[in-house]
């Protein structure tokens, strides 16, 4: 018969089992005929083995197809399933190293950035102190630099001419520019024969610094692009809102005030480090009392005045 099977053992039981297992379906979904009932013998003597003919019932073989199909389904999708997490677990991974590529990138360039800036400011502050050592070797800050600012003028400085005012202007423009700012510049010439310029716009407490010090770096700067640009010594004052002024009344006011506390306590006192020009104010301003006197200790750009009683 189509699709049946034989199957022998020991009883009928045992063949109605073992066709099961061989047909893969339940009692309930199987049909037999017995063959040979099989018998024990005498003592395991004439034994005989029970043979049955087994087959799946009509409906049964089609509910067995269709499970077939369905677990071949079931397997396609759950293929398909893994085949996706795996591609969204790709994907995750590759975005991932992407944005890690991106931030060590990131990285780089503000590291970079970083370095450069750091290589500038120890360049400035090389020549900038270099400047100020040379500053120092023209004159002695004790009497001597007390003098000093206005034999320099007469001595060396140099008239200055359009040429040399227009490239300290085009440097400054520049400057400003890298920065992102507008600032309107305005130049003229002293009596003295100084390159004053003056500089107006928003901010400009970011082009002052702190107590001045990167409008003195761009007033070094300036000067270098100056004598650069013709013979002889030309002097370049930068200045922005009054500030230099303003900065000169508040260290004479400062100057007596230690000069003050100086002669109520008898001690000495050391101002905080200054450039030689603010130095220089501090000087001047106690030169005429007769109760204290100044000079400078330590070195550029630490070099600051100390005050102290008379004897």
């Amino acid at each position: 018969m189509d699709g049946s099977i034989r199957v022998s053992a020991k009883t009928v039981d045992d063949a109605i089992t073992e066709a099961m297992i061989q047909l893969g379906v339940t009692s309930d979904r199987l049909e037999y005929e017995v063959i040979e009932k099989g018998s024990a013998g005498f003592l395991g003597i004439g034994m005989k083995q029970a043979v049955i003919e087994a087959r799946r019932k009509k409906g049964a073989e089609k509910e067995n197809d269709i499970l077939e199909e369905i677990k071949k389904e079931v397997k396609m999708e759950e293929k398909k399933s893994f085949k996706s997490d795996f591609k969204k677990e790709v994907k995750k991974e590759i975005k991932k190293d992407t944005k890690k590529s991106q931030k060590e990138l990131v990285n780089e360039i503000k590291d970079t950035a970083v370095k450069e800036e750091s290589e500038k400011d120890v360049v400035t502050e090389k020549t900038e102190a270099g400047e100020k050592k040379k500053e120092k070797n023209a004159a002695t800050e004790t009497s001597a630099e007390k003098e000093n600012s206005s034999s320099r003028k007469s001595s060396e400085v140099v008239e200055v001419t359009e040429e040399t005012k227009r490239a300290v202007e085009k440097f400054l423009s520049d400057v400003f520019q890298v920065m992102g700012m507008e600032v309107q510049i305005k130049s003229e010439i002293d009596k003295d024969g100084v390159l004053c310029i003056d500089m107006s716009g928003d901010n400009m407490g970011i082009i002052i610094g702190k107590r001045g010090q990167t409008l003195d770096s761009l007033q070094y700067l300036s000067n270098r692009v100056a004598n650069k640009q013709q013979a002889g010594y030309v002097r370049v004052k930068l200045d922005t809102e009054n500030y230099r002024v303003r900065r000169e009344e508040t260290l004479r006011h400062l100057a007596k005030n230690i000069a003050h506390k100086v002669k109520r306590n008898r001690k000495p006192i050391a101002l905080e480090p200054m450039n030689p020009y603010e130095r220089r104010i501090i000087h001047y301003s106690l030169q005429s009392d007769p109760y204290v006197t100044t000079h400078s200790e330590g070195e550029d750009p630490y070099r600051k005045v100390v005050v102290t009683l008379k004897r």
